[in-house]
């Protein structure tokens, strides 16, 4: 198990520099940890999984929508490790054609070509998932199993997620950003930020509840929380976002690196065009260096295209590219 989890730093890169302004943006590509288990999840799985190990649990059961990456990223640690997951996800109607699902949504098909066993709930019954009523019926029917909530967000997440930003990220950056769902990674980043830093977290939903999540794992308060206002909430978008997407992955192929930089919709890019309107309107200003954090989550992108294409919208023109 330990050959997954290694000690290992992700790459920067230079994301953008803004002509006549003392202003650079870098991104800390935590989606290139892994092939299969990348970004944020990586972390956040990382003790999780330690965990069950010393307590001799095979079996790892979690929670999650159907476009979740961590409901991927579990699937794919699973796999790597030999260890049986079971994901309870949101949505009943999604098991009643089971192999249309899969032929429509990307990210379950991976997770199940991982090997993950799906239980649909409906939507009711999974904002119960918590209870001991649920948690009893989930015992009865799929036995000992070592359970990790939703988005993977808990104590030994924050530990791991805390490892992400290394000695020179607290000493040669100004501002770190990173995107948030269930506020775990936020949560690691905050704690272990300097002092100085200033922490900016892009919640991916509406609503002012992303704070009170973060402070349930932190003990400091000297950060910001932007909520998700500008596209419409969790997961949507406009063209106004995709050509953004289109148009940052082809500034960033260069011969130094031909691969690019590749955003996926949900969090990252938000995150980053967020940014950019903070220069824009000098809410960010004055020499100031800024490194950002990728969280992964790239296999969304194929999903997210099928979407725009029945709605007939632009879509993102990197797929397969990365």
């Amino acid at each position: 198990m330990e050959s997954l989890f290694k000690p290992q730093n992700s790459i920067i890169q230079r994301f953008k520099s803004f002509n006549g302004l003392e202003i650079e943006i870098d991104i800390r590509r935590e989606d290139l940890l892994h092939a299969a288990v990348s970004g944020n999840k990586l972390r956040k799985l990382k003790y999780n999984l330690l965990e069950a190990q010393k307590l001799n649990l095979h079996t790892i059961l979690t929670y999650g929508g159907a476009f979740s990456n961590h409901i991927a990223a579990t699937a794919a640690a699973g796999n790597v490790l030999g260890l049986k997951t079971i994901g309870i996800i949101r949505g009943e109607e999604l098991g009643d054609d089971f192999v249309k699902t899969l032929s429509n949504n990307a990210t379950l098909e991976l997770a199940h070509k991982n090997g993950m066993q799906f239980h649909f709930v409906s939507r009711e019954a999974y904002r119960e998932k918590d209870s001991t009523t649920f948690q009893e019926e989930l015992k009865l029917k799929f036995g000992l199993f070592y359970n990790i909530p939703e988005g993977g967000t808990n104590l030994l997440a924050v530990k791991g997620t805390e490892e992400i930003l290394t000695e020179g990220d607290t000493t040669n950056y100004d501002i770190v950003c990173v995107a948030a769902g269930t506020g775990g990674t936020a949560a690691g980043i905050i704690n272990s930020a300097a002092p100085q830093q200033k922490v900016i977290v892009f919640s991916a939903l509406k609503g002012g509840f992303m704070r009170a999540d973060i402070e349930k794992y932190t003990w400091r308060s000297d950060f910001e929380v932007v909520d998700e206002t500008a596209f419409g909430g969790y997961a949507k978008s406009d063209d106004r976002l995709i050509d953004y997407m289109n148009t940052r992955f082809r500034e960033s192929v260069t011969i130094k690196n031909p691969r690019g930089i590749p955003l996926e919709p949900i969090y990252t890019a938000k995150m980053m065009y967020g940014i950019e309107q903070m220069v824009e309107r000098a809410v960010i200003k004055g020499k100031t260096r800024i490194l950002a954090v990728h969280t992964g989550g790239l296999q969304s992108i194929a999903g997210y295209n099928k979407m725009l294409s029945k709605k007939r919208r632009i879509k993102l023109s990197y797929e397969n590219q990365f």
